[in-house]
């Protein structure tokens, strides 16, 4: 896919709903919003923030809202695109230039610039596993107070991918193995494929 270095360039890739997308934007424009292009779609800012941006698709064309679960909504016009998945972001879906209700459009857009203004925002929940480590590991931690000090001042990446190299060995005496090889690493401070990163 060519990237796209304009709005104007955009909106005649997508000729279909040219008229569509123009008419959107003029809507856009007659707001604070700066208008910028990121991933090769137009994007509408305040701050340098991701407000809202301008999309056409095979079927359809539409403003997608980033922070689209803060705007009231009542028209129940917005769409969740993946349910369960995307938490903050909706779109507001037409199919021709006559879905626009350009008063409706105008509304959701300020009320959005109203809450990145108010700082509303939905920011992404770090999805972090517990460290389970292996009996041989622990082991080792608890008899040689070097090596634990070293493991522990590993980043907790470093330190899962140790334990799972460890877990993943089936037979015990791969895992002897294994443990002989991390020992000198881990005293070192290097992660186990830092030599290929």
């Amino acid at each position: 896919m060519e990237k796209v270095t304009s709005v104007e360039e955009y909106i005649e890739k997508h000729s279909l709903f040219k008229n569509e997308l123009e008419l959107l934007r003029e809507i856009i424009n007659s707001t604070e919003l700066e208008e910028t292009i990121k991933w090769s779609s137009p994007v509408y800012t305040l701050n340098n923030k991701n407000v809202i941006g301008l999309g056409a698709f095979k079927h359809h064309f539409g403003i997608w809202f980033f922070n689209g679960v803060f705007v009231k909504d009542e028209k129940k016009v917005l769409v969740n695109a993946q349910e369960d998945k995307t938490k903050a972001l909706r779109q507001l879906r037409f199919q021709t230039i006559t879905d626009i209700d350009k008063n409706l459009v105008l509304n959701y857009v300020k009320e959005a610039i109203e809450n990145q203004k108010l700082g509303k925002e939905l920011k992404p929940k770090r999805h972090t596993k517990s460290l389970s480590m292996p009996l041989e590991l622990k082991d080792l931690i608890s008899d040689n107070a070097a090596f634990k000090t070293s493991f522990e001042s590993l980043t907790t990446y470093k330190q899962r991918e140790y334990c799972e190299y460890i877990s993943s060995a089936k037979r015990e005496i791969t895992k002897q193995t294994r443990m002989e090889k991390i020992i000198p690493l881990v005293l070192q401070g290097i992660g186990l494929n830092d030599k290929y990163r």
